[in-house]
């Protein structure tokens, strides 16, 4: 039992490693894995250069019921955050997705955040994505600081969340 729980306790200190080195998914404590992905509109965001910045890096397909729910609340959480230095990359899982459905929800949700298309399955591998919707927040740093799997997430779980990445 003893040594069940040092296991535990020494396996979750990872000193700010990325998931890969550490060999397991990205959780709380972890930096978070570096991706560079194309948006919607063509531009192109990679990870790490937002360091200074909080980041929900959300994972989410047009055919996922929770993932739909939760947008509303994501934008009006980016809308109320975002001039304190939060930005949401919304990370669509392109290759199980239909990319010609994306604009239409993009715009059902009045979408302003950036939504980038995981086309190769890169980003959903990197953090070893097993159901949609999964959440990264991640702070200044670039260290999770949560992971929320599933959802939808409410506008009270988002905002304290934000805040401590924010910190």
């Amino acid at each position: 039992l003893i040594a069940g729980a040092s296991w535990l306790i020494l396996s979750a200190e990872t000193g700010g490693k990325t998931a890969a080195e550490a060999g397991a998914a990205p959780q709380t404590g972890f930096r978070a894995p570096d991706f560079t992905l194309e948006t919607t509109t063509g531009e192109t965001y990679t990870l790490s250069d937002l360091q200074g910045y909080a980041v929900l890096v959300n994972m989410w397909a047009t055919w996922c019921p929770p993932c739909e729910a939760e947008m509303p609340a994501i934008q009006k959480v980016y809308d109320e955050y975002r001039e304190q230095g939060f930005i949401v990359l919304a990370v669509n899982n392109t290759y199980q997705d239909d990319p010609l459905k994306i604009p239409q929800f993009v715009e059902k949700y009045n979408l302003t955040f950036p939504i980038l298309l995981d086309k190769t399955s890169q980003v959903s591998r990197a953090y070893q994505v097993r159901s949609l919707p999964s959440s990264y927040f991640i702070n200044r740093q670039g260290i999770i600081t949560e992971v929320v799997i599933g959802g939808p997430m409410s506008e009270a779980l988002l905002r304290t969340r934000i805040e401590q990445a924010l910190k």
